[in-house]
C-alpha cells in the first residue's frame, strides 16, 4: 500500500506485525507529543532531529515512521527511503493507532493520550 503521497505505507495492524518480527517503529514528533503519548514499542527521534542523528538508525531493519496523523511521517519515510533505507509510513499516525486500540502510554508508562 502507498499513501497519497505515494510513500510506501503500513496500517496500525500491519505495523504491529512489522514491529513483532523486528521493524522498528520511528515516532518523528516532537517532545510534548511524545512525553504525553507513544507506542510502548517506539523509538523517539523528532522530525526537526534527523538530518543531524539519521546515521543512528538501523539500515539492516525496516523503519516504520508514525506522527500525529502521518504527514510528517510521511515526509520522513519518504526521506529515508530515498537515502537507502527501508522506510514505511503509518497511514493516520498515532490518530490510527489509538482508534484502533493498540496501547498509548505516557512517558511515565501510565496510559497516555495523543495530542
Amino acid at each position: 500500500m502507498h499513501d497519497d503521497e505515494g510513500v510506501p505505507a503500513v496500517s496500525p495492524g500491519e505495523a504491529v506485525e512489522l514491529v513483532r518480527t523486528g521493524a522498528l517503529l520511528l515516532d518523528v514528533r516532537e517532545d510534548h507529543e511524545w512525553v504525553a503519548g507513544h507506542s510502548p514499542e517506539a523509538t523517539h527521534l523528532p522530525m526537526s532531529r534527523i538530518a543531524e542523528r539519521v546515521a543512528e538508525l538501523p539500515r539492516d531493519r525496516t523503519i516504520v515512521c508514525v506522527c500525529h496523523v502521518g504527514g510528517r511521517s510521511a515526509a520522513v519515510a519518504a526521506a529515508l527511503s530515498d537515502a537507502g533505507w527501508q522506510a514505511l509510513n503509518l497511514t493516520g499516525g498515532m490518530e490510527a493507532w489509538a482508534a484502533a486500540g493498540l496501547p498509548v502510554v505516557d512517558d511515565s508508562g501510565r496510559p497516555g493520550t495523543v495530542v
